[in-house]
This record gives structure tokens, sequence and C-alpha cells, in this order.
């Protein structure tokens, strides 16, 4: 029944402008129209990474809940974190429509949304009123028209630090012009250097040292990954992640669509940010925690980004395609897993196939 209706919505769903259907599934999850599907507790998939425990390995990307407007019944369809944002300081919003582009044929999305957000303190107050326990991470970015985005990451630490869990840089989004170029070597150093020094402070200030991570591109050469992985490394930044939509349009059934300027994401994007995510974990070693995304639209593709070396997975255009049902099969997925390979962890997997993933070209 659960799968006919959800087929039933999705006809329905794609009959309208992508962007409409996303503010329409945001209403059903605040309304309780989508029921939880949770499934059940599994202490082989509970993880604990930087510091945090987490009920399982699954998340939900920033980008879905911009605004911290359902955090709370995201986690209720099974995840075991989710992550609001990508939010700025001052509102935005964001560039022109159509902005949001589905690849039907590819199962995969093409979005140059621009960080549209309501800002930092419409975020804010939505968050105080969710509680404490839930597994909610903040993705920080900045406005587009900042002089000084360095100053916009480090307002985010000191807005947020009193409700996140967790906080994500993300410099990785191909959607906000220069935005990227905050990837190189110095400007990275720069960046890394305010944000925990800012984290660090709120920390002595509270008695709550809360883990940054930091969202890359998977369009990345080797000596950029020999560059970030240093300086994630020298500056004991908590963890990656790995990663954020590709520009690139290789091997894409639908060549219309695949003309349009923007991030894509999706299934096409697995094999890419995957191997994204081996060459990582092959660099920072294997104490850094790395969350994997990207193409994740099964039990076994969240497998395999953790065989590529990933402690946490996240997903989010994969749920256009499948469902608000994913999360809830992709964990009871991983708990059958760990059955038939009569695995005490999830993590008894991690890295088996990292060398495997790494030797590939990006």
């Amino acid at each position: 029944m659960i799968d006919a209706f959800q087929s039933l919505a999705r006809r329905g769903l794609f009959l309208l402008d992508p962007e409409a259907a996303h503010g329409l599934s945001v209403k059903a999850l605040k309304t309780g129209l989508v029921p939880a599907c949770a499934a059940p507790a599994d202490p082989r998939l509970t993880q604990t990474v930087a510091g945090l425990t987490f009920a399982n390995p699954l998340g939900m990307a920033a980008g879905y809940d911009k605004n911290a407007e359902v955090p709370e019944a995201l986690l209720r369809l099974g995840f075991g974190f989710t992550e609001i944002g990508t939010v700025t300081p001052k509102p935005q919003a964001g560039n022109d429509k159509p902005r949001i582009f589905r690849l039907v044929e590819d199962e995969a999305v093409i979005n140059r949304l621009g960080f549209n957000n309501e800002g930092h303190q419409a975020a804010l107050t939505r968050l105080r009123g969710c509680s404490r326990d839930a597994m909610i991470g903040v993705n920080i970015g900045a406005n587009k028209d900042s002089a000084d985005r360095i100053a916009d990451y480090v307002a985010g630490i000191r807005a947020f630090y009193g409700v996140a869990r967790y906080f994500t840089a993300n410099i990785s989004s191909p959607n906000t012009p220069g935005l990227r170029d905050l990837q190189a070597r110095e400007s990275l150093a720069a960046l890394l250097s305010a944000v925990l020094a800012a984290r660090d402070e709120e920390a002595a200030k509270t008695g709550r040292r809360l883990p940054v991570f930091l969202k890359i591109a998977p369009d990345l050469t080797e000596e950029a990954m020999d560059d970030i992985a240093e300086e994630a490394l020298s500056h004991a930044l908590d963890g990656l992640i790995v990663s954020n939509t590709t520009l690139a349009r290789d091997g894409l059934r639908d060549q219309d669509q695949a003309k349009q300027s923007g991030g894509l994401s999706g299934k096409p994007l697995f094999e890419k940010s995957t191997v994204v995510l081996a060459k990582m974990r092959k660099r920072v070693g294997p104490a850094l925690p790395i969350i994997g995304v990207g193409g994740v639209s099964s039990a076994e593709t969240a497998a395999e980004k953790i065989r590529a070396g990933a402690n946490l997975v996240q997903l989010y255009s994969c749920m256009v395609y499948e469902g608000p049902s994913l999360p809830g099969r992709i964990v009871r997925g991983l708990s059958n897993l760990c059955d038939r390979e009569k695995l005490s962890s999830i993590a008894d997997i991690r890295g088996s196939r990292t060398d495997h993933w790494a030797a590939r070209n990006v």
C-alpha cells in the first residue's frame, strides 16, 4: 500500500514544477501527511563519530530543509541525523527561476538555487523549538554579496552554537560565484583558522565542543585533494563531507536537460563522489571522520560508501525518485546486510574497498 501511495504521489508531484513540488513535500511533512516510517533500532548501526552518537549512519543532506522547517519530521522517516541549510547571515532570494531541473531518465537533478534561504534569524527561531536531543546539523554559508565571506561563516558558528549538534562549512556549491575558490589552499587555511577559532571560543563559553565538518566538491584535481587533506589535518578539522554536486555531465541520457547550468546530483553522481571519497580517505588516514554523499539510492549504495571509507552517509536527490520511505528501507537493508555478513557493527566493512575506489580516475 505504501509503495502504491508513493508511486501515485510521485506521478502527481512530477506534474508540478520541481521547486513547487519540493515546497509541497515540505508542507506535507509539516502537516503530518507523510507517515513516520523509521526502521527498528539496531545497535549494530549505531555509530559514534566526532564525539557524537548517531542512531544509524544515514542522514538527510543539506539542501532539502534549507530553513529548518521540518528537521524532526525528517528524523521520523528513519534518518539517523539531518542537516539544515545552507543558511546565510542575511536572507537571500537565490538565482532566477526556473532553477531546479529533473533528469528523469537518469534519476538525477540539476539545481542552480544559489543559497536561497530566509537567513540566520528565521532558522534559529525554528531550531530553538526543536528537542535538544535531535541530531540536527547546521550547514553554514556566505551571502552572495558579502564583503567578507569568511566572516559570514564565523557568524554562522556564533549564531547557531546553542542549537546545533554539529556544523558544516559549505564551500563547494557551484551556484554562488567564487565560492569554490575557498577550496584553494591559502583561502581554505584562512577559513578553517577563523571558523575553528570561533568554535573554540564558543566551546570555552558553553562547555560544549561542537564538531565542524567541511563540505567539498567532487570536481577536484589530485593536487587540490592533496591541499584540502593537508589543511584539514593541520587544522585538526573534525571531518569532511564528500561531496557536493558536480558540474560534470558525463554519460547522461537526458542530453536536453543536461545543458542546464548548475550542480548535478542523484544517481549519476555516485561513482564520481565515491572515487573522491576514497581518494580523500587515503590522504587523511583512517581516523578523520568522512560523511559520504552522492547518489545514495539503496542500502547497497549506502554500504558501498562505507566500504569506500565513509563513517556516515547522506542522501537527498534520490529521495525525489524513491519517495519518503527510502531512508527506512535503507536502514532496514543495512540491518539485513549485518545479518548476512554476520557483522557486529556496520563499521566492520568500513574501508574494505577504499583501495578499489581510490584507484579509479575522477
